[in-house]
């Protein structure tokens, strides 16, 4: 007989497995809405040219693609930020600004699987339109941290190096680098952590020739900065002049205020400027963001920053943007190693035990009304005896038992058994519905002896 297995960075998720990404589902929402951010969704199937044109040729390396029956080039989404940006350009004139939406959704992307790396994942994707200032910025990122802190996790297990490309085009000028010189470094840079130092300086000879290597150094001190005073005195005594010193000092104001609301907003902690943190998508044009665990692997959990010009690319008008999206899979992987992913049972409150069938109709009516008002109640499918009966309502977590003999019947009542203290007590049934309140609040009185 043949055996089918899932596909290699695909998983299937059980019922304990799929309570567990409710669970992290859930926080995400509940943060995103504390907020104030709407929930929305868009096509899992998107034109391939969306991702061609917009999201820089390292993506489309990684990208599902194929040819439909109608001839059309498409792709399953890798991420969400182009199909969110083609959304909001769509109806940019008519959204309330700032528009600030959110979504939970799985992304695809066909890269070597590994830990941490799926080639099916979900992602919390949060954007805020319509706000050039760094306070958007702020907003982002200290969303960001919260949705960290609901599941626990603290200053200690996560930091967000905050970085900025428009700072960096600024540095890259100071160097003499045209617009494509630039690109092209930016890249090298967003690789640095990952690349020999020998190989970085081979890369970057075509763009700077001998002076590679003392570029290099340069680099990597601006990458070493971790204070801001540091970083202010450093961009002060960049050789800038007219236009470019102005676009630096204002820079430098941006970073000060957007340092200062997230310090207001309790996310100060969290926070650690890191130059070396560029993004690798080529929409991206402003402040960038990452945020990595504190310890261990070092492992990326969230990034995002600045995308301005990506609404009008996709045809929609000139709209600041700023977002970022989280991943599930390297979360889920810090929060176990934390023992901070709660286990799951699904605990009814409760569950029916029957004599035959001349009780089933009684046992359903009831059970019936019960789940109507948005109780979980369990129900024997097939005739046991009583033992059996019992012995699976315990392992089954209910809290209570509803106990409906032939007796019981005749006089018209229920017996309700508490299967964690192990008191009973009779209820007429057709006070059953009013009483559930009061027995889930208090219980069941022991009898007194």
């Amino acid at each position: 007989m043949m055996q089918f297995e899932t596909l290699p960075g695909f998983r299937e998720f059980y019922p304990e497995a799929c309570a567990r990404r409710n669970h992290v589902f859930g926080r995400w929402r509940q943060v995103a809405r504390a907020f104030n951010f709407l929930e929305y969704d868009a096509p899992v199937l998107e034109p391939l040219e969306l991702y061609i044109e917009k999201s820089g040729e390292e993506i489309v390396s990684q990208l599902f693609n194929f040819e439909d029956r109608g001839g059309r080039a498409v792709a399953l989404r890798p991420e969400m930020t182009p199909s969110l940006a083609r959304l909001i350009g769509a109806k940019a004139n008519s959204l309330k600004r700032p528009v600030k939406w959110f979504n939970i959704g799985e992304h695809y992307r066909y890269e070597r699987p590994q830990k941490g790396r799926l080639r099916a994942f979900y992602q919390f994707n949060v954007d805020i339109f319509g706000e050039q200032g760094p306070t958007a910025d702020a907003e982002l990122i200290a969303l960001l941290c919260q949705a960290l802190q609901a599941f626990g996790l603290s200053a200690g297990d996560f930091k967000v190096r905050l970085s900025d490309r428009d700072l960096w085009l600024l540095m890259l000028a100071a160097e003499g680098l045209d617009e494509a010189g630039s690109a092209t470094v930016l890249g090298i840079i967003d690789k640095l952590e990952r690349t020999d130092r020998s190989k970085t300086i081979e890369k970057l000879a075509p763009v700077l020739g001998e002076q590679a290597e003392a570029f290099l150094g340069r680099i990597e001190e601006a990458i070493a900065i971790r204070d801001f005073d540091r970083l202010r005195a450093y961009i002060e005594n960049l050789p800038l002049e007219g236009d470019l010193a102005a676009q630096a000092k204002a820079r430098m104001e941006d970073w000060a205020q957007l340092l200062r609301n997230l310090k207001a907003a309790g996310a100060g902690d969290f926070i650690q400027i890191d130059l070396g943190i560029v993004r690798g998508l080529a929409y991206y044009t402003g402040f960038v963001f990452e945020a990595f665990e504190a310890s261990g692997a070092g492992r990326a959990l969230a990034g995002g920053g600045r995308y301005d010009a990506l609404v009008k690319k996709l045809g929609g008008p000139d709209m600041p943007a700023v977002g970022f999206a989280m991943g599930d899979v390297t979360l889920v992987d810090l929060l176990e190693s934390k023992s901070l992913m709660p286990e799951y049972m699904q605990r009814p409150e409760f569950i029916a035990i029957i004599g035959g069938d001349d009780e089933r109709d009684a046992a359903l009516a009831d059970a019936g009304q019960l789940r109507a008002l948005g109780y979980q109640v369990d129900y024997p499918l097939k005739n046991q005896g009583f033992g059996k009966q019992f012995k699976a309502a315990n392992q089954s977590g209910a809290r209570f038992a509803l106990i409906y003999g032939s007796e019981e019947l005749e006089r018209g009542v229920v017996k309700v058994r508490d299967l964690t203290a192990g008191n009973e007590a009779e209820v007429a049934r057709d006070q059953l519905l009013q009483q559930v309140p009061a027995l889930l609040e208090s219980g069941i009185e022991p009898r007194k002896s």
